[in-house]
């Protein structure tokens, strides 16, 4: 259900909206596979479907970007290259908070750690040219990216998470992007008893390093990450979906925090 919680409705929705908004709110159970139907375990805000094309979402607040970001330019959709895991397709809505409508042709920028916990091409990871679970996509006409990954694994000192920047204005091609602005740095942090059952399968129960609860997770409780949890479905044996909303200002420069 939409509450006054977690949307802003700026415009009162119609009846046809409202029935799409629940209809998205919907979707982990539609979409459960085999296995524990998660859909029918987590969801996320109301901000993490908004599918209503008018619904006002307040602004997503800015979140650390992480010494891991490397500016590939990369346009993909699978950006797994044979990493080891629990498939999640993710989709990832930008609606302008103040116009109330999906922001078109965005760039949707992630990266994250594979199930050891080991992120590409960084020197300090052994992984230098290497580009696995880095990518970009772009949003269509009602403001939606999709990307292919894996369920994140984890690391010292952090909680479960994947990192996303929204580009805006690049000059962009089949298989590069590079120029515009950075309008949103954020995260997406994930539910405690998803990730239970994600990392109680291989490979991510061969990791010996201590896991960070997101209620002791700096971006969850400082900068804003409860707001950043995706609505998840799907089964640990079939594969995870996760889809989220994010209300950005276009036009804005800001840096991220930290």
């Amino acid at each position: 259900m939409w509450g006054d919680k977690d949307v802003e409705q700026g415009r009162g929705l119609t009846r046809r909206q409202t029935l799409g908004a629940a209809g998205a709110a919907g979707a982990g159970l539609l979409l459960a596979g085999a296995g524990t139907r998660l859909g029918d375990l987590v969801g996320g805000g109301d901000e993490a479907v908004a599918d209503a094309a008018k619904t006002c979402l307040r602004l997503m607040p800015e979140q650390e970007e992480g010494p891991f970001y490397v500016d590939l330019g990369k346009v993909r959709s699978n950006v797994v290259e044979g990493q080891e895991g629990v498939p999640l397709d993710l989709r990832i809505r930008v609606i302008d908070h103040e116009k109330c409508v999906p922001v078109q042709n965005a760039a949707v920028d992630i990266w994250q750690c594979n199930a050891y916990g080991v992120y590409s091409d960084e020197q300090s990871e052994d992984t230098v040219g290497q580009t696995y679970l880095r990518g970009i996509q772009f949003t269509d006409a009602e403001g939606w990216a999709e990307l292919k990954t894996i369920y994140p694994g984890h690391y010292q000192g952090r909680a479960t998470h994947i990192h996303v920047k929204v580009h805006i204005g690049g000059k962009r091609t089949k298989k590069t992007y590079k120029g515009g602005h950075v309008c949103h740095t954020g995260q997406m942090l994930f539910h405690e008893s998803v990730t239970d059952a994600v990392y109680a399968t291989a490979p991510y129960d061969t990791s010996t390093v201590a896991r960070v609860p997101n209620s002791q997770d700096r971006v969850y409780s400082q900068q804003g990450g409860k707001r950043s949890m995706p609505k998840l479905g799907g089964s640990v044996e079939s594969g995870i979906t996760a889809q989220i909303a994010l209300g950005v200002d276009p036009e804005s420069t800001l840096a991220a925090v930290g």
